[in-house]
Order: C-alpha cells, then sequence, then structure tokens
C-alpha cells in the first residue's frame, strides 16, 4: 500500500490475487494466498483472486475498520464492534455474527479469532488443530 492510496503487488498468479492496479483510497491490506483484499477511506471493501469459496464476496461491506484475508474466507470488523465473514461451504463455517465488542480480527487458514475489548478470545471455523480453543484466554491485547 502506497502513501497515496494505491496499491502494488509483484508479480501475478493463476488466481489474479494481484491485480491491484485500479485500487484507489486504501487504507488496508491483506492477502493470502488466493485473493487480496482492500479496506477503503470509506469503510467499503475490494477484493480479487479465486473466488472459489466466496472470498471476494465483500462488495457489500460497509462501516469496516478492519479486514483479514485467509485462505478461504474473508473477516471485516465493523466500527460498531460486530464482524462480517465470507462463508465457506467446504472449509468451515465461520459464524461470527454473534461476536459483539470486537477490537481486532485475525483469519487463519480454516478459521477467524476475535479480539474482544475486555481482553478475552473468539474464535469460529474449523477446529481440526485445535485452533479454535481460545475460550480461556484472558488478557489479550494487540500490539
Amino acid at each position: 500500500m502506497k502513501a497515496d492510496g494505491t496499491v502494488v503487488a509483484t508479480e501475478s498468479s493463476n488466481y489474479g490475487n494481484y491485480d491491484v492496479g485500479n485500487w484507489k483510497d486504501i487504507v488496508a491490506v491483506s492477502a493470502e494466498a488466493f485473493h487480496t483484499v482492500g479496506l477503503k477511506a470509506d469503510g467499503t471493501v475490494v477484493a480479487v483472486g479465486n473466488n472459489g469459496e466466496g472470498q471476494c464476496d465483500v462488495g457489500n461491506w460497509k462501516d469496516i475498520v478492519a479486514v483479514s484475508a485467509g485462505a478461504f474466507h474473508t473477516v471485516g470488523l465493523k466500527a460498531d464492534g460486530t464482524v462480517v465473514a465470507t462463508e465457506s461451504s467446504n472449509y468451515g463455517n465461520y459464524d461470527v455474527g454473534d461476536w459483539k465488542d470486537i477490537v481486532a480480527v485475525s483469519a487463519g487458514w480454516y478459521h477467524a479469532v476475535g479480539l474482544k475489548s475486555d481482553g478475552t478470545v473468539v474464535a469460529a471455523g474449523s477446529n481440526t488443530y485445535d485452533q479454535c480453543d481460545v475460550g480461556n484466554w484472558t488478557n489479550i491485547k494487540t500490539n
């Protein structure tokens, strides 16, 4: 991401996830193996790349303050502390609809994690490798 709100990326993949040349007014970028997501200054989101699991279906997102790209999904933190996520039919249900008071989000390979304002953590998605076992985490903060 450049100071003028445009984005550059190295080479192009078979998925088009580096096709960011026309992006403008970008304030944050997140990329994973198959897609790239950009947060615009107006709180909307753009995405390019493989959309085989709907991970680029972010065109109607509004009031977003942070984004994170997972391999097969995208997570967005809204200004009101709630979270939105694209769904992946094959790689887990990212059921974040009831998350509240979230201050940071991160999307992993098969899961999403949210940090709550009270320092606790919530997670959703596949728990194959215990990546969602965060229910007893406390006093967590952002860096």
